[in-house]
């Protein structure tokens, strides 16, 4: 499925030359723009993804100016000192631009859930959400520029060059070291944290085990191998104990009968819901409610 980037913006003053020439690889979306300023140029952007803004030239005295806010002072942009800048997802951003001529900019989008699966690792919620604003790399630019050619080269190589050079970047850019090894057999940080997260969500409902097999892109037998290895639980067992906990805190909520928080959980009847807690638990949910209040 091709990844579409869901920007927002409001501009002035530019002018495309030959139109947006875009890549699209897994889960990462490459834009080329060439555009000529007007005397005034510039605008408010807003992405819904993570993006990467990389200045690879502009002609002119003046330098785009990059502001938080649009009333702010902001600071320049200048594709020797200050080319690259990583924007997090939902972060607006205003652009002044004067005494500049022409402008080419490489615009990276990427969806951080896909580029997390394809890692087989989470991507570290802080680093996604902190801005990284107006800074040099020489690797990040020597990546850019390879991207930039292969978005203007009339007959492209291999789908897997542009995606490794652009995956390569958002790596680089979001210094993402090599992870830990983890146990054999167990999922990913990311894929267990889907799942679990998956369950405390759907608990008092029939959960299907293909459901939390798509979620982490695996078949049934080894996601329940995997979820295993990860917990030391079945997915059903680690589903009933979320569904008991949430027992427990209707038990200690109020004054509910016992009938009722068996169907509000999931629970055929009374029968099967003191069945289950006594087995799991080690007694009655009347004796658990009356020794925790006691």
């Amino acid at each position: 499925m091709t990844f579409q980037p869901r920007m927002q913006n409001k501009i002035e003053g530019f002018s495309v030359i030959g139109g947006l020439r875009r890549r699209n690889w897994n889960g990462i979306a490459a834009d080329l723009w060439d555009v000529d300023c007007a005397a005034y140029a510039g605008g408010h952007y807003v992405a819904r993804d993570p993006r990467l803004f990389i200045l690879l030239d502009h002609r002119g005295r003046g330098r785009p100016n990059v502001k938080l806010s649009p009333r702010g002072r902001g600071a320049p942009q200048d594709r020797r000192d200050s080319p690259i800048s990583y924007i997090p997802a939902d972060m607006d951003l205003w652009v002044d631009i004067t005494e500049v001529q022409y402008v080419r900019h490489l615009d990276i989008h990427f969806d951080a859930d896909v580029v997390s699966r394809r890692l087989m690792e989470e991507i570290d919620p802080k680093k996604l959400s902190d801005p990284q604003l107006l800074f040099f790399d020489q690797r990040v630019v020597a990546l850019a520029e390879l991207i930039a050619a292969e978005i203007a080269n009339p007959d492209p190589l291999h789908d897997l060059y542009g995606d490794g050079l652009a995956l390569a970047l958002v790596i680089d850019v979001l210094k993402m070291m090599k992870a830990p090894s983890r146990k054999r057999g167990s999922l990913a940080s990311w894929q267990l944290r889907r799942a679990t997260d998956f369950i405390a969500e759907n608990c008092m409902r029939n959960i299907r085990l293909q459901e939390l097999a798509d979620l982490t892109s695996l078949s049934q037998s080894h996601f329940s191998h995997s979820f295993k290895a990860s917990t030391g639980m079945a997915p059903h067992e680690w589903q009933m104990n979320a569904r008991l906990d949430r027992a427990k805190e209707l038990l200690l909520a109020d004054d509910q009968p016992l009938t009722s928080i068996a169907a509000e959980t999931g629970f055929s009847d009374q029968a099967h819901f003191t069945r289950v807690f006594r087995k799991h638990v080690g007694t009655t949910p009347a004796r658990w409610k009356k020794v925790r209040r006691t």
